[in-house]
């Protein structure tokens, strides 16, 4: 009894010396540690790190160059240039991907609802079907958006012959155009985290509620959305941060004038070598995007669904 005791409170296990008893206990005690390690470390080396160095070059002194060298001036005011110079493209890029995650959830839920609950023996397939455009790379897809959207494209001929659509219609260089790759390129991760939430969810919440005469739409807005909410949460984080920095939609489906933050960056640090600004400008995305993905995380999981 006594041995069953020392056991459930901690001890050593019975038959254990008792000069290793605190060993025993050392290592449980660092076991989380030493599995955490290696990933701590991969943030410390791969995303820590490269975060202050780029938080001071953020800080450097605009009036140099890349030949006559960057200054270390702690120079704030490349943040409020970079603001006042660029915050049409923040705002274009917050709206873009705004706009993108809506339309991703719109189509990605009916989706992964019917490959979690109706897809039956066609669920893998299905599956396979929504991450298939994996196989070949972004650049690749986006490409292909582009000659689907192009001027002479048979998805734009088949618009300008309705009626009431004038022949100078285009799709490609548009808002809609950067859009429409956007959702493309980030539907999957919406729809795989709404798939793994709807998968759990449980049949018989849906039958009872059915048994209690509520219609499906009740069923829906009481029992499954709620029940769905962290897939959706997931979801809308995971098609959002991404799409929000992306700038290969909008350098091959627009124009200059949908140019979002990504583009503003991807130009200041390898063609006009203004690291500063560009530095700046990264941080100014980082803290847009972690701002409004805390507001959104502390209502979604705050707020009751109703």
């Amino acid at each position: 009894m006594t041995a069953l005791i020392g056991t459930a409170s901690g001890g050593a296990a019975p038959g254990t010396p008792p000069e290793a008893a605190p060993v025993a206990r050392n290592r449980r005690r660092w076991s989380p540690y030493l599995l955490l390690l290696p990933g701590g470390l991969w943030l410390l080396l791969f995303f820590v790190l490269p975060s202050v160095q780029l938080a001071g070059t953020s800080l450097y002194d605009r009036s140099g160059s890349l030949e006559t060298g960057y200054q270390q001036g702690f120079a704030f005011s490349n943040y409020l240039d970079a603001i006042q110079a660029y915050w049409p493209h923040l705002l274009r890029s917050a709206v873009y991907a705004g706009i993108a995650t809506v339309i991703c959830l719109v189509i990605g839920y009916p989706l992964a609802y019917a490959i979690a609950q109706k897809a039956g023996r066609w669920r893998n397939l299905m599956l396979v079907c929504v991450i298939a455009p994996f196989f070949t790379t972004f650049l690749v897809r986006t490409l292909a958006w582009k000659s689907i959207l192009s001027d002479n494209g048979a998805l734009v001929e088949f618009l300008r012959g309705l009626p009431l659509i004038g022949d100078d219609f285009r799709l490609l260089a548009t808002p809609a155009a950067v859009i429409c790759g956007l959702v493309y390129n980030f539907l999957p991760f919406m729809v795989l985290p709404l798939y793994a939430s709807l998968e759990r969810l449980d049949g018989r919440l849906l039958e009872a509620s059915r048994d209690l005469y509520a219609t499906p739409v009740q069923t829906f807005r009481k029992v499954t959305l709620p029940l769905s909410m962290p897939g959706v949460v997931a979801g809308t984080l995971l098609t959002f941060i991404p799409a929000a920095g992306d700038y290969i939609n909008a350098e091959l489906l627009g124009t200059p004038n949908q140019y979002m933050i990504g583009n503003v960056i991807d130009s200041s640090f390898l063609v006009r070598l203004d690291y500063p600004l560009a530095a700046a400008l990264s941080f100014l995305l980082m803290a847009t995007i972690l701002i409004m993905v805390f507001a959104y995380v502390r209502r979604a999981g705050s707020e009751e669904v109703v």
